[in-house]
């Protein structure tokens, strides 16, 4: 054995858990083109949000009556507007099969209620009763740690943490991000499409 040829003994990888911010898209009916028109207009709402987003494609809860769904043409839809397919959630067999076979990881079907991801813009939108507020916000300040699975949002405005970002946790702002401790999380400033 040669002295540059490294030893079986070194370790060459270590497997870690963790905590991800990752996207569901709950598919109520298998209709892409419908899929691809309202997936546009999401995106639209605020563009850097949807960017190379981690996704996982939930089919257990079409209806028994819909048909097979095009498993290769619903993942070049989502990747069109910038959503990357990690794995699919499925309880019907031939949407376990189509992902089997084009080798993508099949998770079980979800008995967790979960929360609808609410973009930037929609947030907005959900309150109408509220007067204007300025276009303008005073600088959001974070001071405790930004764990894992949480998502931090500065509308309108800049935001500041001053600790710790953990794996998995996902800082977004209008304005700019500014981090003063160590990064490991998912930052997207000017999400609503501002590139300075």
């Amino acid at each position: 054995m040669s002295q540059t040829e490294p030893l079986d003994q070194d370790p060459v990888f270590q497997l870690k858990g963790s905590m991800l911010a990752i996207t569901v898209l709950e598919l109520a009916r298998n209709d892409l083109e419908s899929l691809d028109r309202q997936l546009a207009a999401k995106v639209a709402q605020a563009p850097n949000f949807f960017s190379n987003a981690p996704l996982v494609l939930a089919l257990d809860k079409l209806p028994p009556s819909e048909g097979a769904v095009d498993l290769p043409g619903l993942m070049r839809v989502c990747r069109q507007h910038g959503l990357r397919t990690l794995a699919i959630r499925a309880s019907r067999i031939e949407d376990i099969a189509a992902a089997i076979a084009i080798d993508i990881p099949v998770l079980p079907p979800s008995g967790a209620r979960e929360r609808p991801l609410e973009t930037p813009e929609a947030e907005v939108k959900k309150k109408p009763e509220k007067p204007p507020e300025p276009t303008v916000k005073p600088t959001r300040v974070i001071t405790t740690p930004v764990r894992g699975g949480q998502q931090i949002y500065a509308q309108g405005g800049d935001l500041v943490v001053v600790s710790s970002v953990s794996p998995g946790a996902e800082l977004l702002a209008d304005g700019n991000i500014h981090v003063f401790g160590p990064m490991r999380g998912r930052a997207l400033a000017g999400v609503k499409g501002d590139t300075k």
